[in-house]
């Protein structure tokens, strides 16, 4: 018996597809220190220049957060870091320089092409950090979030921006981080814990995405890269899959003559967010 069941891909949470703007998860530098000429004890010369903040602190790399999923999409937060050893779910994997002039000009930190060009950087060097290849870290529950600063830091200098790892529970929930994360798709044994795995068939109104580390039916198996440029249609996704998913199933199967096999596609939406690619399941 070979069954095959094919759908399109439900869609994922915001998390998977959209960073956040944050503001610095570090507390201010104080107020610059010194001395003025005044009138009297109690009466400050009003011509002394008031003293002006220094820029907000820069995150730190390698740094933990203990946030929740609901913190982790927000577009500002004030979650402040917690020691690595610690129940953490979020970890800073890079930290870089915002190119926020164009022609001279000075673009505001929320502009659509200043978020768009850490939106573009943060995915990027997600895969640097985890190691493995580009069909590992899609069939994972490791994702990126990043965050650059608020308006109001932007203007007093801050120009940083910040990518964090984090691991998808469940629907809108953070699992914890543990071990080195650094080069964990290279470790086969490692890697595991944070592979995605699902609770039913990808058909079933039961199916939810999970890390095979949890309780789980069935597994991601493989990946179909449907190339770029425009969204081919419904039709022309859900067709791409069904040869290789069901190759990917039978090789998956104990018996090849008697398995099942399941495919998931991309909608319209999830396409324009870059998830160009359809994924394979198979029982587990």
């Amino acid at each position: 018996m070979r069954r095959g069941t094919a759908l399109a891909a439900p869609l994922l949470a915001a998390l998977l597809l959209a960073g956040c703007t944050s503001s610095s998860e570090e507390e201010p530098d104080a107020p610059a220190s010194g001395s003025s000429t005044s009138a009297s004890p109690d009466a400050p010369d009003p011509e002394a220049p008031a003293p002006s903040a220094a820029a907000p602190r820069e995150p730190e790399d390698r740094a933990c957060y203990r946030m929740s999923f609901e913190e982790a999409v927000a577009p500002t937060t004030d979650t402040a870091p917690v020691r690595c050893r610690s129940r953490h779910t979020s970890q800073t994997y890079a930290v870089g320089r915002l190119d926020a002039v164009v022609g001279g000009h000075l673009l505001a930190v929320d502009s659509e092409r200043v978020q768009q060009q850490v939106a573009a950087e943060c995915p990027r060097r997600l895969q640097t950090f985890l190691g493995g290849d580009r069909a590992a870290l899609r069939l994972s529950m490791l994702r990126s979030v990043w965050f650059t600063p608020t308006v109001e830091e932007s203007d007093e200098g801050a120009d940083w921006y910040r990518c964090d790892v984090v691991a998808l529970a469940g629907p809108e929930r953070l699992a914890p981080l543990t071990g080195r994360l650094a080069g964990v798709l290279d470790r086969p044994a490692a890697a595991a814990r944070w592979a995605m795995c699902g609770t039913a068939g990808p058909d079933s109104p039961d199916f939810r995405r999970v890390p095979c580390s949890a309780r789980h039916t069935w597994r991601a198996v493989s990946v179909v890269d449907l190339g770029g440029g425009k969204y081919p249609g419904p039709k022309a996704a859900r067709a791409a899959g069904q040869g290789p998913c069901e190759d990917a199933g039978r090789a998956a199967a104990e018996d090849p003559l008697s398995f099942t096999w399941g495919y998931e596609w991309p909608t319209k939406q999830q396409w324009s967010t870059g998830m160009t690619f359809g994924r394979c399941w198979a029982p587990d």
